[in-house]
């Protein structure tokens, strides 16, 4: 499975994002993904606003990206990971995520990635 940040969710949703191409290549690379519940939200927010939220969920489980609703760690280890490692909330769901479940890691933030290869996970995205 490759757990997959909210930056590549919006990407493959947005023909015109920069990175569209790179996540129809990710996605392209296998048929297992997984996305956390708070960044399916993260990436759903702005098809709330727009009014096309249902178009986006529809696209997101055409190639077959399933929610991840439990998250791998309780509170405690998840505030432990925000502060070894900088990173956002959201973004500690994705890393805890792709650990627990032995997981690529697919994103675009550069500071995400840095991360999470350090942390020994394999990541498809920025070098």
């Amino acid at each position: 499975m490759i757990v997959l940040d909210a930056s590549v969710l919006i990407a493959y949703l947005d023909d015109l994002d920069e990175h569209h191409r790179s996540a129809l290549d990710i996605l392209s690379r296998s048929d297992s993904f997984g996305v956390p519940t708070l960044n399916l939200a993260e990436t759903m927010v702005h098809g709330v606003r727009q009014g096309v939220a249902d178009d986006m969920a529809t696209a997101i489980a055409g190639v077959g990206i399933r929610e991840l609703e439990r998250l791998p760690r309780e509170s405690r280890s998840l505030a432990v990971l925000r502060v070894e490692t900088g990173l956002k909330l959201p973004d500690c769901c994705v890393v805890a995520c792709a650990e627990a479940h032995e997981a690529g890691l697919a994103t675009f933030d550069d500071r995400l990635a840095r991360v999470a290869r350090g942390r020994g996970l394999v990541v498809m995205g920025p070098s």
